[in-house]
């Protein structure tokens, strides 16, 4: 199968379907992953912040990831680069639904972590790397904006910073009465490489998922004439970031905080990594040329999320809506609103 023909839109009415079986799929496969990872987690003894950054993390960010390739192989620069960014604004968002359900303190204080806020100041710093692809939008090696190559290698640093502080942490949150720490639970009882494969069977569906979700965003592009970088960063990014919801809200019953927090900054980062998958997959060079003023857009109000969610982690508010709580979604949908209008 050529290229051509994987990036051919499907219509208007498969894409819709496509859309609910993918959400479904990602759903199901979702709830499951949050236990077997919390398993994981406790049997090897990274922590759950850390399973929640690299195994949830990466694992829920798959449908996203393959849905920024097909965006990419497509050539709609905007629908590729808008689900990267406009998963981590919608991720983001999905802390304040869970403070609605975690209603006895803030979610951001009773799952005090400082190998979370590490996370929050690596995804910043990822953030920083695009400003540098639009500002020069012309430099280009392999068809790939030499700083997109740049991503992975700061993102390899971050894990390793992120492990380190778990280690040897040299600051600590301070522990209150509303304090949630990580205390293993009683697992299933399943052998490890049964865990192992439960889990890679799980992370392969949301993947087929991503790649459903990718087709039929572009379908509802083709089909209504809205622009890739509205559909990308609302619609596709609403679907295949549903992962990242039903981890957190399961992780918050199970009363595993720091691995729901965990998972959506480790997510958030993971997105970030996916910006190279998007320049790397769009083969008429970098995309940060193409992805236009919506991309940019996103990219300024993906920093401001990531800020605030940091800030909120290090303030630690007792009250279940915090600031940030407010201030994420408002900032959301005013970068939607934005789009809309470019």
């Amino acid at each position: 199968m050529s290229i051509t023909d994987l990036s051919a839109p499907w219509p208007l009415v498969p894409s819709l379907v496509g859309l609910v079986v993918a959400g479904v799929v990602i759903v199901v496969t979702g709830t499951r992953i949050t236990a077997v990872a919390d398993e994981i987690a406790d049997r090897t003894g990274a922590g759950e912040a850390l399973a929640g950054a690299v195994l949830l993390g990466a694992t829920t960010s798959l449908p996203g990831l393959v849905t920024v390739a097909v965006g990419g192989l497509s050539g709609d620069a905007e629908f590729a680069f808008a689900n990267t960014i406009g998963g981590i604004l919608i991720q983001t968002v999905w802390l304040s639904i869970a403070d609605l359900v975690y209603r006895r303190v803030n979610l951001e204080h009773a799952a005090a972590s400082s190998q979370n806020l590490m996370q929050a100041l690596v995804l910043i710093g990822l953030l920083t790397v695009p400003v540098i692809g639009f500002a020069t939008p012309e430099l280009s090696w392999l068809g790939v904006h030499p700083a997109t190559f740049a991503i992975p290698v700061l993102y390899a640093g971050g894990l390793v910073l992120v492990r380190r502080q778990g280690e040897k942490p040299m600051w600590r949150a301070v522990k209150t009465d509303e304090t949630v720490e990580d205390v293993p639970q009683e697992g299933s009882g399943a052998s490890g490489r049964r865990l192992g494969a439960s889990f890679a069977l799980l992370a392969a569906a949301m993947a087929v998922a991503g790649y459903v979700v990718g087709r039929s965003g572009l379908g509802v592009v083709e089909a209504t004439g809205l622009s890739g970088g509205l559909v990308g960063s609302t619609l596709t990014t609403g679907v295949s970031s549903m992962p990242e919801l039903v981890t957190l809200i399961a992780a918050v019953r199970m009363k595993s905080l720091a691995l729901g927090v965990g998972d959506i900054i480790g997510g958030n980062v993971f997105d970030a990594l996916q910006i190279t998958v998007a320049d790397v997959f769009y083969r008429q060079g970098p995309i940060y040329a193409d992805a236009g003023d919506s991309g940019l857009l996103l990219l300024g109000a993906g920093l401001l999320v990531s800020a605030l969610l940091a800030s909120a982690l290090l303030l630690r508010d007792r009250r279940g809506i915090g600031f940030e709580g407010i201030a994420i979604p408002v900032v959301w949908v005013a970068a939607v609103v934005g789009v809309s209008f470019l």
